[in-house]
């Protein structure tokens, strides 16, 4: 009778392939499936998983844990959520190629693109490369609590090239663009999965500038699509806005002249700006027509508002620019609250006019009439009437008051919650609407990055919490969210080797108790270098997550095993590779 590493018993398998769901066991041996259905042998370990929901693990196509692979050997918060592989290198930044004396460059782009403290990376990472190659040397020397591959980041590629040129929003010479076109073919070479950059205007660098990719022209941008298609392997991200002209966006024209020259699948992150509520279906609609006619093209979405985070353990919040918050806002947390709750200190805060060097962030920070209370419990779609100007006209006191009162609440750990996109209608029916949308693709979770402002690493708790089991209406099917978590992003990165509960495949599994799932609130940590402040999240009901055929967590706490590894290149799937 055969004899196995791992035997999951009598689980109800979601499969990744959208199949409905069905009872049996799962075999695993030597890291891959070895068997489902109904196993007759048995293993070193068996695993009661009766009453339990068994998945694929998650594929996160939209991270940023670009820094902290290189000092961290669990990519958290996302290892926590069922996440077993990654792919970094998103939005054009990245810390490879990189000359010696361009590290505070890319540490400068990255802490303004993504909120990675300047210090944590300064000290946490370890260099030691140059090249794109160099660097992926250096990761097939880490060991992850999740697998990990790597797209080629744009603004290192160009700094690289450029240097100062490029900081200073230079256009590229014929020559820096053959120079650039050489460094992407031979990242790819290397095993990148793909190419990265942004175009997005809000992209700016820890000391205010546009970042260096963004007006970067269109014929360097081809010319990179064109080694792509050479190849005929991996994707093309662009992070950028699609501001409309008459009905037509110019920048998803580009796009879609890129997606016909690279001839492979072109993506780019979906929202729902408020000041513009409908345009995401515009750019939906023209994604469709461009389906039609060939062109691999995909926009990125999140199953939930991007919320940004305010409090006094955060990057920012309402009051971080008034001048009488200046002199405590570095003291410690207890200290920072006993001078808050002073009376006059109150007053004079809240009479005050707040500067801030970026008007952007200004302006978001004050955006009363879209904030609400994230509290103990963390609500994603929460009521008009529990806005914070909704409150405070109740109460007959300023948004500001109310503001204010809530970040002091939990001895000064209280979380002010603003839903800045995809929540234009006050509900998350558009964000079904996008999720369920042919065009798109789960993505943006952005695990490792926006570390004090956004904690959305936690996306597949929610995806299957909120979407699947808790909503009043509109439910979307789990089988369906599973294969669309798992197997649909796997195979548009080119790993197809995973996403799927088959025999041959990756044993990268989740066991869950699925109706005692549990997301809890946003909490700060400092367990960065240097002491650095992060935002996590927990959930409970992970039962054991497997990578590798090993088990990595159990009951939502670390084993301390760490299988994952650097995946180089697309990867076959295992029909492919046993016809081969």
């Amino acid at each position: 009778m055969a004899h196995y590493d791992i035997v999951l018993r009598g689980g109800t398998i979601a499969d990744g392939t959208g199949a409905p769901l069905f009872t049996g066991d799962i075999a695993i041996k030597d890291g891959v499936i070895a068997a489902v259905g109904t196993v007759e042998g048995s293993g070193t370990e068996e695993m009661d998983a009766a009453g339990l929901l068994v998945t694929p693990g998650f594929v996160d196509i939209h991270s940023h844990f670009d820094g902290q692979v290189t000092w961290d050997n669990h990519l958290t918060p996302s290892s926590g959520h069922g996440v077993t592989t990654v792919l970094m290198g998103n939005c054009g930044v990245g810390f490879a190629p990189c000359r010696p004396d361009q590290h505070d460059v890319m540490i400068d782009v990255m802490e303004g693109i993504e909120d990675i403290p300047g210090i944590v990376m300064a000290e946490g990472i370890p260099w030691g490369w140059e090249t794109f190659p160099q660097f992926m040397d250096f990761l097939d020397t880490r060991t992850i609590d999740v697998d990990f591959a790597v797209q080629v980041p744009h603004i290192p590629v160009r700094v690289y090239v450029m240097g100062d040129r490029a900081v200073n929003l230079e256009m590229a010479t014929p020559d820096d663009i053959d120079q650039m076109a050489a460094i992407v073919r031979e990242g790819m070479e290397a095993g990148a999965l793909g190419f990265t950059s942004s175009r997005a205007a809000g992209h700016r660098t820890a000391s205010g500038e546009v970042a260096p990719s963004t007006h970067a022209g269109e014929d360097e941008l081809q010319a990179i699509a064109k080694v792509l298609n050479d190849l005929d392997q991996g994707v093309f991200c662009v992070a950028t806005d699609f501001e409309l002209v008459d009905g037509v966006s110019e920048e998803f024209e580009l796009l879609r002249r890129i997606a016909d020259t690279a001839r492979r699948p072109v993506m780019f992150p979906l929202l729902q700006h408020n000041e513009e509520p409908d345009r995401w279906m515009k750019i939906t609609d023209a994604t469709a027509a461009a389906r039609a006619d060939g062109l691999d093209m995909l926009g990125q979405v999140v199953g939930r508002p991007v919320g940004l985070l305010y409090g006094l353990e955060c990057s920012s919040h309402p009051f971080s620019g008034c001048a009488s918050y200046q002199p405590i806002r570095d003291l410690p947390l207890a200290d920072q609250v006993a001078v808050l709750r002073d009376p006059d200190v109150r007053a004079r805060i809240l009479s005050e006019v707040p500067q801030m060097d970026d008007a952007r962030v200004l302006k978001l920070a004050r955006s009363f009439d879209e904030m609400f209370k994230m509290g103990s419990v963390p609500n994603y779609s929460p009521a008009m009437e529990d806005r914070v100007d909704q409150i405070a006209q109740r109460l007959g006191v300023t948004p500001e008051e109310v503001a204010y009162d809530m970040m002091l609440e939990d001895d000064g750990h209280g979380i002010i919650y603003h839903p800045a996109r995809n929540f234009a209608r006050t509900n998350l029916d558009t964000v079904r609407d996008m999720v369920l949308r042919p065009e798109t693709i789960m993505g943006l979770a952005d695990g490792g990055a926006h570390l004090g402002r956004i904690c959305d690493a936690s996306m597949p708790t929610f995806m299957l919490t909120y979407w699947t089991r808790d909503r009043t209406h509109g439910r979307i099917d789990l089988a369906w969210m599973i294969k669309a978590m798992t197997h649909d992003t796997a195979t548009v990165a080119g790993l197809n080797d995973r996403g799927v509960i088959q025999p041959g495949y990756k044993a990268d599994l989740n066991v869950i108790d699925y109706d005692n799932l549990t997301l809890f609130a946003p909490h700060a940590t400092f367990d960065l270098p240097a002491g650095g402040r992060r935002l996590a999240q927990r959930a409970a009901g992970y039962k054991a997550t497997i990578l590798s055929g090993i088990v990595t967590f159990r009951d939502g706490e670390s084993t301390g095993q760490l299988p994952g590894r650097l995946i180089r290149g697309a990867q076959t799937s295992p029909a492919l590779a046993s016809a081969a």
